[in-house]
């Protein structure tokens, strides 16, 4: 039989309770800060600013079962998956396009000019529309209709 003494101890060490598991670091709410045309864009012609305008500013908040914010963003039910991606990979394959059409277009400088560095780029797949690559735990871009934009966590 333990001493009340030595249960106090192991309440207060945090071992006598059960861990409660920490939400994921892309949890909360991400702002979007600003905007950029994508390398992929057309350099003939500007893309539209009309959604670029509407989005700036605007707050998208990751949960556990929901995604709120502005289209297309929101999502009933998403099924986060995290995993890393090759710089080919990122905005779904378009850095990889970009080199089959060019070979001069390599993957890994697209990537490093709007910020991503080394071999492997952390991506959540949220099952709906788009997923999210992270600079860091608090910085992450997105690629939508030929613009990147920054999210930031608050």
């Amino acid at each position: 039989m333990q001493s009340a003494g030595a249960v106090c101890l192991l309440v207060l060490l945090g071992i006598a309770s059960p861990a409660v598991a920490a939400d994921p670091f892309y949890v909360g709410s991400w702002t979007l800060t600003s905007a950029a045309v994508a390398p992929w864009a057309d350099a003939e012609r500007k893309p539209d600013d009309t959604e670029r305008g509407r989005l700036m500013g605007k707050v998208i908040v990751f949960k556990a079962r929901q995604i709120s914010g502005p289209r297309p963003f929101a999502c009933a039910k998403p099924q986060y998956r995290l995993t890393d991606y090759g710089p080919d990979m990122i905005f779904q394959g378009a850095f990889d396009e970009m080199q089959r059409a060019d070979r001069k277009a390599d993957p890994k400088a697209l990537a490093a000019s709007l910020g991503f560095s080394g071999p492997r780029i952390r991506t959540l797949e949220t099952g709906c529309e788009i997923d999210i690559h992270f600079l860091d735990d608090t910085t992450a871009e997105v690629g939508l209709n030929n613009y990147v934009y920054t999210l930031k966590k608050r």
